[in-house]
């Protein structure tokens, strides 16, 4: 899994005008080719009546489904441009549908690669982009005598208070980012004089609105 990385928040549409031809960025997180594919033909049955409805998507920890399509527009001047605005803007699990409605104005070789990016690129800005960082979650456990004192100090603390179960004991559970661990385990114990027991339980992505790079 990988420490942090740049996606979509879940979907998001925008539209924009050139030389009279709209524009429309349609933009979804997926995690699987077939959820992208199936995005795709969702769009199209949508604006079956458009002139164009190219794609292209992202998808892998490594990038390695990688998909352009022009849908009839001259060969790389649509899905590659397209594609290279999710590669500068580092996204992964990402796919992207431009419905083109044609204006009446051809706009040549560059003026379609300049029209499909920018699409793109506004379709990116109007959805938002999160980076899901990976944490570890820790539960300390302790007696109920010292849940206020623990979260009171764990809300103003840079560790994130994921949830608090009533069981025999309080079980709190917190985010503790990587390299943190020891210095939870330390700050746990000093707040409670020794008295919790500190369990590993697990690990989640954690997602934070951002600029991602290449914007």
């Amino acid at each position: 899994m990988l420490p942090s990385y740049y996606t979509v928040k879940e979907s998001g549409e925008h539209e924009i005008t050139i030389q009279k031809s709209r524009f429309i960025a349609h933009v979804k997180r997926v995690t699987s080719e077939e959820d992208a594919q199936e995005f795709i033909q969702s769009i199209k049955k949508q604006h079956w009546n458009a002139s164009h409805n190219c794609s292209c998507y992202m998808i892998g920890e490594n990038d390695l489904i990688q998909k352009a399509n022009d849908d009839g527009e001259p060969s790389g001047t649509a899905g590659v441009p397209m594609l290279e605005v999710l590669k500068k803007r580092q996204l992964k699990d990402t796919v992207v549908v431009v419905t083109r409605y044609f204006g009446g104005i051809k706009l040549g070789a560059g003026g379609l690669i300049r029209a499909y990016g920018s699409a793109v690129s506004e379709g990116l800005n109007g959805t938002g982009v999160v980076e899901r960082k990976l944490m570890n979650i820790y539960a300390a456990i302790f007696d109920y005598t010292l849940l206020g004192k623990v979260e009171n100090e764990i809300r103003s603390s840079s560790y994130i208070l994921k949830e608090i179960h009533y069981l025999e004991k309080v079980k709190l559970e917190a985010y503790v980012s990587h390299g943190e661990e020891a210095s939870f385990e330390e700050w746990i114990a000093n707040l409670t004089s020794g008295q919790a027991l500190v369990e590993h339980t697990g690990q989640a992505y954690l997602e934070q609105d951002v600029q991602a790079p290449g914007k």
